[in-house]
């Protein structure tokens, strides 16, 4: 173990290695060769004290430890504070079964979880409910209560929901056997209860006693009922341990499950921070330290999507290809992923600013740019059979729409629906324009509304104006949603759930929108000018002091003859009445 100080005497890193010398001589290397915040940790470490443990495990957990204690600048921080619900059985002599989210010590309380969702708990505790009827009241129950007569039962005993042992009407014995299959229950073997009923029940029917054997039946069915839902594997006597882990840059988020008896006991999320780039490894390692943190040992197998950099004696790391243990790290990493895209949601609100910065590392990352796509254009044309052919601009900063800046174009050297030569010319206008006044303001990123023609030509026209190595420039199909590229054959396909398809799908759609309203607004003037102009006497003003007066052709025509001739003349009002009325 080793711990980095500052000039002040604070920690600001704690670290792990196997080879001490070799490890901390990483960090002191020529500065090119270390990312910027790792430079900035090593030009702040003023000391540095080291420990020896006897094992990886050790260090695993007490690095785990200092780095709770120290909240080091420079570590991978446990980001998500928020309390996991338990499911608490209580230590009293007739026990409760309840869901919480503080833990008591020196109760003699038993808790299980923690659960990623409260919904699965309350499920769980729900379920207890139908097979076993526990007291759910607050009462201090004890014996000596019960034998001097002074509780009440509740409604709860007289519909039947609870077996009311705070009068007698359930033994200490009996109460405490229900307890026990439900603490098997939580505890993953809920296998041996069900084995349990099956031999009640044939006993029961053995010796005639079909009532009894009714009632085995009816907790067995439920019983078969949950576990049908619950078990994931088809081998029941599954006992793993499960950990994935979603990557964003310095974070990660992780999920953890716990499989007993082929059933999920145990399953949390969990997500971390990094000040330094850490490998995924080392990342994963932190999370199996806080695990194991939490809820002691591992199992003697974890199945991992790859191998941490710590080995632990008696626990074996495998990394699973075919199989039910390849589908328990398939669930584990569909719930890592649904966590990393509900924190980016919940984000969204709580810290705009992180998220949009988030979406557009993702962005750059999908896209394999080298700068960060901080200002954002978009072109798309619109045209319908031919007619008032436009063409939209719009532009993103920061991963938000900068409106002001967006542009629109009528196309001016194409003649008919070409929609490749359009886009030539309105991305030649837009940049030979912008070259002109502003040049340093080009976009890092260019998306084109289409596929790889209108891709090719908008690629000719950076290349005329010299610019296509300064930006990248990449075609966004609406079929499929693929993105494509001048220089690749092959469409790159990004997932639908990323920030980064989310931000090109958002600015496509703002053109597209931005480009409609402008082509319709075209076609509404073309259409009043169409039909004032073609009346005989009717020029640019008169139709101006028409359209100021009623709004609308249609109101135009239904005015009153007197009206239209108090405005426009007696003789050019017959006109406009009848060319309106009659045509």
């Amino acid at each position: 173990m080793y711990r980095y100080y500052d000039a002040e005497g604070k920690v600001i890193y704690v670290g792990k290695a196997k080879d001490l010398h070799k490890r901390v001589a990483q960090y002191f290397v020529p500065p090119e060769r270390l990312n910027t915040k790792t430079r900035i940790l090593v030009s702040k470490i003023a000391d540095a004290q080291f420990s020896v443990v006897d094992s990886e495990a050790d260090a695993l957990l007490l690095e785990n430890n200092l780095i709770k204690q120290y909240k080091p600048k420079y570590n991978i921080l446990l980001k998500d504070s928020k309390t996991y619900p338990w499911i608490c059985v209580t230590g009293e002599e007739f026990p409760r079964v309840f869901i919480t989210r503080r833990i008591e010590k020196g109760k003699g309380n038993r808790y299980f979880g923690p659960y990623s969702s409260v919904m699965h708990a309350r499920s769980m505790v729900d379920f207890f409910g139908e097979v076993y009827r526990l007291r759910t009241c607050s009462m201090k129950i004890t014996s000596d209560a019960i034998l001097h007569g002074k509780l009440r039962p509740c409604l709860k005993m007289h519909i039947q929901k609870c077996d009311a042992p705070c009068v007698g009407k359930i033994s200490r014995k009996e109460y405490d056997d229900e307890i026990q299959e439900i603490v098997h229950i939580l505890s993953g073997r809920g296998g041996e209860v069900i084995r349990h009923y099956k031999a009640l029940m044939a006993q029961a029917a053995e010796n005639l006693e079909f009532e009894q054997a009714q009632v085995y039946k009816e907790k067995l069915r439920t019983l078969e009922k949950h576990y049908s839902k619950s078990i994931i594997t088809s081998a029941t006597d599954v006992d793993t341990d499960v950990f994935s882990m979603v990557f964003d840059g310095f974070e990660a988020f992780g999920n953890f499950l716990r499989i007993r008896g082929g059933a999920i006991v145990q399953s949390l999320n969990l997500g971390f921070k990094s000040q330094i780039e850490e490998g995924e490894a080392s990342m994963l390692s932190t999370f199996i330290g806080e695990i194991e943190d939490k809820f002691g040992a591992l199992s003697k197998e974890v199945i991992v999507p790859f191998l941490p950099d710590v080995e632990i004696e008696g626990v074996q790391f495998r990394i699973p290809q075919r199989g039910d243990k390849l589908s328990l790290l398939e669930l584990s990493a569909k719930n890592a992923k649904e966590f990393h895209f509900n924190s980016l949601k919940q984000r969204e609100h709580t810290d705009p600013e992180a998220f949009r910065m988030s979406a557009m590392l993702d962005l750059q990352k999908a896209l394999g740019m080298k700068e960060l796509p901080r200002h954002i254009e978009c072109f798309d044309n619109s045209n319908i059979q031919g007619t008032n052919p436009v063409a939209a601009c719009t532009v993103f900063r920061d991963a938000e729409p900068s409106k002001k800046d967006y542009r629109k174009f009528k196309i001016k050297t194409v003649v008919g629906a070409n929609d490749y030569a359009s886009m030539k010319e309105v991305v030649n206008r837009r940049y030979s324009r912008m070259l002109a006044e502003n040049p340093d303001d080009l976009p890092q990123l260019i998306v084109i509304d289409g596929g790889k023609g209108q891709l090719a030509y908008a690629h000719e026209a950076l290349t005329e104006l010299g610019i296509v190595d300064k930006l990248m420039v990449v075609g966004l199909a609406e079929r499929m949603e693929l993105v494509i590229k001048v220089d690749d054959p092959y469409p790159l396909f990004i997932d639908r759930n990323s920030q980064a398809l989310k931000v090109l799908q958002r600015i496509r759609d703002e053109a597209h929108r931005f480009g409609i309203t402008f082509h319709r607004d075209l076609r509404s003037k073309a259409a009043i000018q169409s039909a004032l102009r073609e009346i005989k006497g009717v020029g640019e003003k008169t139709e101006q002091r028409l359209l100021m007066r009623y709004g609308s052709v249609a109101k135009i025509a239904a005015a009153p003859l007197e009206e239209l001739s108090a405005l426009v003349g007696a003789s050019l009002a017959v006109q406009i009445h009848d060319y309106l009325n009659d045509g």
